[in-house]
C-alpha cells in the first residue's frame, strides 16, 4: 500500500520537466507568501484580485492553446479585446445590453474570419496577418471612439460580464472556469481537439490522413478572435467603459501563459489546464511585483523574462 501511495508522487517528480509549471507555481506562491505576508499577499481579497486581473488573460490563453497547438499564432488578441470594449459600449448606448453582447460577438467573429481567410486562403503567415490586424483593430477602436472612453450605464451588463460577485466569489472566476472546462474537454475529448493536435504535429501527415488542415487552422483563428472578444466584453463590464487601451500588450501574457503551461510554440502539443495555471502564475507574479513596489518599467522587464523562459521551456520539451 505504501508503494502504491508513493508511486504517483514519484512519477510526478520523475517527470519534473513536464510538471515544471505546477512546481514553479507552488514555489513562487510560497516565496511571495513568506516575503510579502506583511503586505497582504495572502489576504483573501488580494488573492481574489489576482483572479480578477487574470481572468481575461486566461480566457484568451485557452483559445491561444488551440492556435499554437495547430501550429499558428495570433498576435491580435489584445487589440481585438480593446476594440470589442468600444463596440460593446457604443452598442449598449443605442440598443441595450443584448445589442452590446451581439456587437461584441460580431466583432470577434468578423476579425476571426478575416484572419482565418487571409491565412488559409491567401496564404499569408498568421504571424503577419495577426500582426497587421493588431494595428488595424487598435486604429479602428481609436477612430470610432475618438480616443475617448465610452461609458457603460447598464448595471445588469456590468454585473454579468465582470463586475458582479456571487458571495465573495467574483463572476470573473466563473467565466474563467467555464471557458477552461469547455476548452479542456474540446482539446482532450473531442475529434476537433485531436485534429488540432494532429495538424500542428505534422500538417502533411494530417492531410494524408484525411484532415482538412486549412479548415482546422481557420477555425482556431476564429476561435481565438471570439475569445478575445469575450475578454473584451469582460473588460468592459468590469471597468464599466469601452477604451481602446484595454487589452494593450495582452498578447504577450496570453502567449506566455499558454507556453508556460506546456503548449508548444511549434504545434502538436497543448494543455488547457496548464495554460490556466500559467495565466494565474503570471497574474501572481504581476501582483507580487506591485506589492514589492516595483515600477511599471521593471514589471515589463519581468514579463519579458517570463517570455524568454517560456520559449526556453518549449524548446526543451520539443
Amino acid at each position: 500500500m505504501a508503494k502504491a501511495a508513493t508511486a504517483p508522487a514519484g512519477a510526478f517528480f520523475a517527470n519534473w520537466r513536464q510538471n515544471i509549471i505546477y512546481i514553479g507555481f507552488v514555489v513562487i506562491f510560497v516565496i511571495f507568501a513568506v516575503t510579502l505576508n506583511d503586505k497582504g499577499f495572502l489576504n483573501p481579497n488580494n488573492l481574489l484580485n489576482i483572479v480578477r486581473q487574470t481572468a481575461m488573460i486566461a480566457v484568451m490563453a485557452v483559445a491561444m492553446t488551440f492556435v499554437l497547438s495547430a501550429g499558428e499564432i495570433d498576435l491580435s488578441v489584445g487589440a481585438v479585446a480593446g476594440l470589442t470594449t468600444v463596440t460593446v459600449a457604443m452598442a449598449i448606448s443605442v440598443a441595450g445590453p443584448l445589442g452590446g453582447v451581439l456587437a461584441g460577438l460580431a466583432t470577434g467573429l468578423a476579425v476571426g474570419v478575416f484572419n482565418g481567410w487571409l491565412t488559409t486562403r491567401i496564404g499569408i503567415p498568421s504571424f503577419l496577418t495577426t500582426l497587421a490586424m493588431m494595428g488595424i483593430a487598435k486604429g479602428v477602436a481609436m477612430w470610432i471612439s475618438d480616443t475617448a472612453a465610452v461609458p457603460i450605464l447598464s448595471p445588469g451588463y456590468s454585473w454579468v460580464f465582470g463586475g458582479g460577485s456571487v458571495g465573495p466569489i467574483p463572476v470573473l472566476m466563473f467565466w474563467m472556469a467555464l471557458i477552461a472546462g469547455i476548452g479542456h474537454v474540446a482539446l482532450r475529448r473531442s475529434g476537433f481537439g485531436r485534429k488540432v493536435l494532429a495538424t500542428g504535429g505534422g500538417e502533411t501527415a494530417a492531410r494524408y490522413s484525411g484532415i482538412d488542415t486549412a479548415s482546422i487552422k481557420f477555425k482556431v483563428l476564429v476561435l481565438s478572435s471570439c475569445a478575445a472578444a469575450l475578454a473584451g466584453m469582460l473588460y468592459a463590464g468590469r471597468l464599466q467603459s469601452g477604451r481602446f487601451q484595454l487589452g494593450e500588450g495582452d498578447e504577450l501574457s496570453v502567449i506566455a501563459a499558454a507556453v508556460l503551461g506546456g503548449t508548444s510554440l511549434f504545434g502538436g502539443k497543448g494543455t488547457v489546464i496548464g495554460t490556466i495555471v500559467g495565466a494565474l502564475m503570471i497574474g501572481m507574479i504581476n501582483n507580487g511585483l506591485i506589492l514589492m513596489g516595483l515600477e511599471f518599467s521593471q514589471q515589463l522587464i519581468a514579463k519579458g523574462a517570463i517570455i524568454i523562459l517560456a520559449v526556453a521551456l518549449s524548446q526543451k520539451r520539443r
